[in-house]
């Protein structure tokens, strides 16, 4: 869990289609877990379901030079980014370039791809779905495998993704039960990640129970906001952030609020 936390923050800053990065971030993921993270195999590898073997991976030693042809593609492809990841990600699993935690992989870098082109993927729960839909997963994976085309996996993952945002975007209620007070902290927040002192000073209070129970719990119980390290409530380098969902509020809307937010009033 401590790897993946780390992984999942440093990610925004690797480049999908750059080798040194995808092996830096297996290497943070699989940390303490394989004797050699961050390493191409030097074996063979096998995925098997429950009856039987469902795949089995390429030889070894021409792990290296798929992976590159598979990057090379990343890099140059005018594909649309929702569908180069999907057939990233099935390409990586069917290479299988990692002895171990080649699915987490895998999940990581769609996620890493799609970020690139859109800023709001850190916090659509692709990962969390996944998980939920496992064996659904894998069958997309067997249906695409047979064939050698990766047409059912592309469509799974798309509906999976689709899913994802539509989960993580406020209807209009939504937007209309955000009290003058949360509007004011998501307005705070517009910039970027802010510790609750930071946040505190910016809104003008003195008062944290206040801050806590009309600011803080009300945004967070709608999934509007989060913490940087929620594994770890006490961290001393603990901020507020928004969520997807958060970000797609609407800002300000009326002058009265603008007027609250004084200084913090969003360009």
């Amino acid at each position: 869990m401590r790897n993946a936390i780390r992984a999942y923050e440093q990610y925004p800053q690797w480049n999908p289609a750059d080798k040194a990065d995808l092996l830096i971030a297996h290497e943070i993921l699989m940390a303490g877990l394989l004797d050699a993270p961050g390493q191409y195999r030097r074996g063979s590898v096998a995925v098997t379901g429950p009856e039987a073997v469902d795949h089995i991976g390429p030889p070894a030693s021409g792990v290296p030079r798929l992976m590159a042809e598979l990057l090379s593609w990343l890099d140059g492809t005018a594909e649309h980014p929702l569908i180069a990841s999907s057939v990233f990600h099935y390409e990586f699993e069917f290479i299988h370039p990692f002895e171990d935690g080649n699915g987490r992989m895998g999940r990581l870098w769609q996620t890493a791809i799609q970020t690139r082109w859109k800023p709001l993927f850190p916090d659509i729960p692709v990962e969390s779905l996944i998980r939920v839909r496992q064996s659904e997963y894998y069958e997309a994976i067997r249906e695409s495998s047979t064939p050698g085309k990766s047409t059912a996996f592309i469509v799974f993952m798309l509906e999976t993704i689709l899913e994802a945002v539509r989960d993580s975007t406020p209807t209009d209620q939504e937007s209309d039960q955000v009290t003058d007070l949360v509007a004011r902290l998501l307005a705070a927040l517009s910039d970027g990640r802010m510790s609750a002192a930071e946040l505190m000073s910016a809104l003008g209070l003195s008062h944290r129970p206040t801050f806590r129970n009309d600011y803080i719990r009300p945004a967070r119980s709608a999934g509007l906001v989060e913490m940087t390290h929620p594994e770890s409530p006490t961290a001393k380098n603990q901020k507020c952030r928004l969520t997807a969902r958060g970000r797609a509020i609407p800002r300000l809307s009326s002058p009265a609020v603008r007027r609250r937010a004084g200084r913090r009033n969003p360009r």
